[in-house]
C-alpha cells in the first residue's frame, strides 16, 4: 500500500519535529556541560626557585666547603674528571676526562677532553688537574683531608707534621731543585704552596716537578694524567667524582689570595670562583641566605654531542636558591607556586597537599619525589668522648638507654608509611654489609630502658663526682659531688625543621626523666667549621652525616669513629680507641672481603660498648617538585643537577557546569612572601565543548536521543 501525499506530509512533519527535539537536547546538554582546560606552569619560565634547603652552605670553595647544601651548587659550577651518575650512586659518568684505565686499582690514568674551559676563558689541561688535587690536599681542609688520606697523602706524615702533603711531591721538588725537602715537610709544604700560588705550567722547573714519576699525581702529557695511590682502592672513581675532585682555575686563584698550607681562601669561600660547569655563581646573599646561579653562555659543552645528562648545557637561565627559610614559608611558597622545589617534614605533607593551589588537577604522587637511597646517610647526636661529663662511658650508656626511639620514629609517619629509617650506626642499614655485621655480632639497637639508664647514671655520678635530681626529687649519683649542669645540644642549622624540633624535644623530655637538663642551640655551619679539636667541640652535637661516596667502611665506619676525622669530618664524638686506630690503617684496603667483614664486626662491638652516639631516625630523602618541572632526578649522595631541569607546562581538561561561554586568565589572590617575587598564574580557557573534546556524559546524552528518535521512526512506520 503506497503513501498518499497527506501521509507523506505528516511523516515529514514528524521527522522535522523529532530532529528539532534532537537539536534542542544537544543544545541543552552543551549549555550545562563544557570542558575547562587548565595550564599549570611557572609565571617566569626563565627562573627556577629552590627553597628545599633548611640551612646554608658553609663555603663556596670546593677545597673548603664540606656541608650537604654545597653539593647542588658545586654540581653545576665546578666539574670533575668523572661525574657522579645521579641515576645510580654506584656508577660514574665521563666528565672532564672522556676515558680512564687501571689494571690494579692502584695506578689510574685519565685522558682529558680537549676544548674544556673555565667560564673566564682559561683552558683545562693535565697541569690543571695536578694543580687542583695538590691545592685541595695542601690546604688541609675537610674535603682534602677526609677524602684523600692514605690514598694521595700519608696519614702518619700528616699526624706527625700537621701537613697533608701529596706523597712523593717532596721528593719531586728535591730531585728537580736540589732543595732539602724530603726530610723537611714544612719546607716542602711552603714550596708547594708557592708553586701553586704562582702557577705557570710553561715554567720548565714546574713542568719537571709535575712529570716526576714517583708521586701522587703525574702529568704524562698535555691531556694525560696519572694517579698513583698509596693502596689499591677499587672505589677511587666514586671518590673523585664529587667536589673534592673539582678541577679549579689556577689563574683566578693566583689572582685572589693564592694557596697557603692548612689555610682556607677566604675570598673564594665567600664568592666562589669560575668553574667549567653549565652555571656561574652570579650573586651570594648575606651568610649564604641566597645564591643565584646563571647559565654559562660560553659553556664548553654547548656544542658537544653525546654528553651524559650531568654534563649537558643548562635549560633554565636562572637558578635562585633560598637557604634556611622558615617552615611556613617553604610550605606556602610551594603551595602557591612561588617555588618549584621545596621540602616539608612528614607531618606536614598532608597539610601541604590539602592547601595546594592545583590540588583539583594534580595528585599527591605527581608532586612527591622519593629519591634514590641505594646508599645512605645517618643521623645522630655525637657525645664528645674527650670532655667532661660525656667522657664517662657509663654516662653515655645512661643517655642511649634513656631515649624512646619508637616515639622518635613515629614522628615520621605519613599515610601509614614511616618516612625515616633507623640503624645501629655508624653504617646505615641501606648497605648490605650492615645486616651481615648484626648477624655476626648479634647486636641490636640500644633499648629504651629507664631502669638501666638510671643504673648507668648512678655509676657515672660516682665516677665523675656529680649527682642529678629526678623529677620526683630523688638524687642519683654521688651525693658529695656537685649537681650536673645543663648540657647544650648543638645543631648545625640556623632554623631547625619542625620535625627536628619535635625530635629534640622528645630527647630533652626523656633525659629530664633521668635528671639530665638540656638546651637546644642552633648554630651556622661556619661555627661548626671551628670545631677542629675535642676541646672546641661541644658535649652534644646533632648531625646528619652523609657519605662522600658509597663505601661503607672508608666513608661510614671510619669518618664517625676514627680520630683522624674528628669534628666536621664526621667524628663529633672524637672517639679515639687505639685498637680501632691500629685496625683502621689497613681495614679499608683489605681485598679479602671475608677477613674485612670479620674485622668490621669486631670494630662494631668495640664501638657499641663505648656508646659514642645516640643513633637518631634518619629521614628518608624526598622532595616536593612542581608537576611542570621535568628532568628532576635525585639521589642521596649527589642530590640533583640543575642543568638537567626544564619546564613543560601541564595541561589538564576538566568538565564543569556553566551556562555561559567565556575565556579568561585567573590570578589567585595570595600574599607574596618577601623572599620570592614569582607569582602563580592559572591560564583557564572555557568554551562550549568541541567535537574533539566532547565529554562522556554529552556523548551518552546524544546516544540516548538518537535511540529515542529511531524508536519513534520505527513506531511511525509501523502505524503507517
Amino acid at each position: 500500500m503506497g503513501y498518499t501525499p497527506k501521509k507523506l506530509f505528516a511523516l515529514l512533519l514528524n521527522f522535522i519535529t523529532i530532529f528539532a527535539l534532537l537539536l534542542l537536547s544537544i543544545s541543552a546538554i552543551s549549555s550545562i556541560i563544557h570542558a575547562q582546560t587548565v595550564i599549570i606552569q611557572p609565571k617566569n619560565s626563565s627562573e627556577f626557585i629552590d627553597v628545599a634547603w633548611t640551612y646554608p652552605p658553609d663555603a663556596l670553595d670546593p677545597a673548603t666547603g664540606f656541608c650537604d647544601p654545597d653539593q647542588v651548587i658545586f654540581n653545576v659550577v665546578y666539574q670533575q674528571l668523572v661525574e657522579p651518575n645521579v641515576s645510580n650512586p654506584l656508577q660514574v659518568v665521563p666528565g672532564i676526562a672522556y676515558n680512564w684505565t687501571t689494571t690494579n686499582y692502584e695506578n689510574w690514568t685519565f685522558y682529558l677532553r680537549h676544548g674544556v674551559y673555565f667560564s673566564d676563558g682559561v683552558q683545562v689541561n693535565a697541569s690543571t688537574v695536578w694543580f687542583s688535587f695538590y691545592r685541595i690536599i695542601i690546604m688541609g681542609q675537610g674535603p682534602g683531608v677526609n677524602n684523600y688520606i692514605n690514598l694521595l697523602f700519608n696519614a702518619t706524615v700528616y699526624s706527625n707534621t700537621g701537613y697533608a702533603i701529596p706523597w712523593g711531591v717532596a721528593a719531586a721538588i728535591q730531585n728537580v731543585t736540589g732543595l732539602p725537602t724530603e726530610n723537611n715537610i714544612t719546607l716542602a709544604a711552603d714550596i708547594l704552596a708557592s708553586i701553586l700560588s704562582h702557577f705557570n705550567a710553561a715554567n720548565i722547573t714546574i713542568q719537571k716537578i709535575m712529570e716526576y714519576p714517583y708521586q701522587a699525581v703525574v702529568v704524562k702529557g698535555p691531556y694525560e694524567v696519572q694517579f698513583n695511590l698509596l693502596h689499591p682502592y677499587r672505589y677511587f672513581l666514586l671518590d673523585i667524582a664529587y667536589w673534592w675532585g673539582a678541577i679549579q682555575d689556577p689563574v683566578f686563584i693566583d689572582e685572589h689570595g693564592g694557596v697557603q698550607p692548612n689555610t682556607p681562601n677566604s675570598y673564594i669561600d665567600e664568592y666562589g670562583m669560575p668553574g667549567t660547569g653549565p652555571y656561574i655563581i652570579k650573586s651570594v646573599g648575606s651568610s649564604f641566605s641566597t645564591v643565584v646561579l646563571v647559565k654559562n653562555p660560553d659553556y664548553w659543552g654547548n656544542n658537544v654531542s653525546n654528553l651524559p645528562p650531568e654534563l649537558q648545557p643548562a635549560h633554565i637561565p636562572v637558578i635562585i636558591i633560598y637557604y634556611g627559610l622558615p617552615h611556613d614559608t617553604r610550605l606556602e611558597d610551594f603551595d602557591n607556586n612561588l617555588a618549584q622545589l621545596s621540602y616539608v617534614s612528614p607531618p606536614y605533607l598532608g597539610y601541604l597537599y590539602n592547601n595546594y593551589i592545583y590540588k583539583q588537577y594534580v595528585s599527591f604522587n605527581q608532586i612527591f619525589y622519593l629519591a634514590n637511597e641505594t646508599q645512605g646517610c645517618i643521623a645522630y647526636i655525637g657525645m664528645n668522648t674527650q670532655i667532661y661529663p660525656t667522657n664517662i662511658t657509663a654516662f653515655r650508656l645512661a643517655i642511649v638507654h634513656a631515649i624512646n626511639y619508637t616515639q622518635l620514629l613515629d614522628l615520621y609517619k605519613f599515610n601509614n608509611t614511616i618516612l625515616a629509617r633507623e640503624a645501629l650506626g655508624p653504617i646505615p642499614s641501606t648497605y648490605p654489609i650492615y645486616y651481615k655485621i648484626l648477624n655476626i655480632t648479634h647486636l641490636s639497637l640500644y633499648q629504651y630502658n629507664i631502669s638501666l639508664a638510671l643504673h648507668y647514671l648512678n655509676e657515672a655520678g660516682y665516677e665523675g663526682h656529680f649527682y642529678v635530681v629526678l623529677p620526683n626529687g630523688t638524687q642519683i649519683g654521688d651525693p658529695n659531688g656537685t649537681q650536673l649542669q645543663t648540657l647544650n645540644i648543638y645543631i648545625s642549622v640556623s632554623r631547625p625543621t619542625a620535625i627536628l624540633e619535635e625530635e629534640l624535644q622528645i630527647v630533652q623530655q626523656d633525659l629530664e626523666k633521668i635528671g639530665i637538663a638540656t638546651a637546644i642551640k642552633p648554630v651556622l655551619p661556619s661555627v661548626v667549621d671551628t670545631w677542629t679539636t675535642p676541646q672546641s667541640t661541644p658535649n652534644l652535637v646533632y648531625a646528619v652525616y652523609s657519605a662522600d661516596w658509597p663505601d661503607p667502611i672508608f666513608q661510614q665506619l671510619l669518618p664517625l669513629t676514627d680520630v683522624f676525622f674528628g669534628g666536621i669530618s664526621g667524628n663529633y664524638a672524637w672517639l679515639n680507641i687505639s685498637t680501632l686506630q691500629n685496625m683502621y690503617n689497613t681495614l679499608p684496603f683489605i681485598t679479602n672481603q671475608t677477613e674485612q667483614l670479620q674485622l668490621v664486626a669486631k670494630a662494631y662491638e668495640i664501638i657499641y660498648n663505648a656508646a659514642p652516639y645516640i643513633w637518631m631516625p634518619t629521614p628518608t630523602l624526598y622532595y616536593l617538585v612542581q608537576p611542570y618541572v621535568k628532568g628532576f632526578v635525585a639521589q642521596e649522595l649527589a642530590y640533583y643537577f640543575y642543568n638537567m631541569l626544564y619546564y613543560q607546562p601541564v595541561t589538564t581538561t576538566t568538565i564543569t557546569p556553566t551556562t555561559t561561554t567565556m575565556s579568561s586568565t585567573v590570578v589567585p589572590t595570595t600574599s607574596t612572601p618577601t623572599t620570592t617575587s614569582t607569582s602563580s598564574v592559572i591560564s583557564t580557557t572555557s568554551t562550549t565543548t568541541p567535537s574533539s573534546s566532547v565529554s562522556p556524559l554529552l556523548i551518552v546524552g546524544i546516544i540516548i536521543v538518537i535511540i529515542v528518535v529511531i524508536a519513534a521512526i520505527i513506531l511511525i512506520m509501523r502505524r503507517r
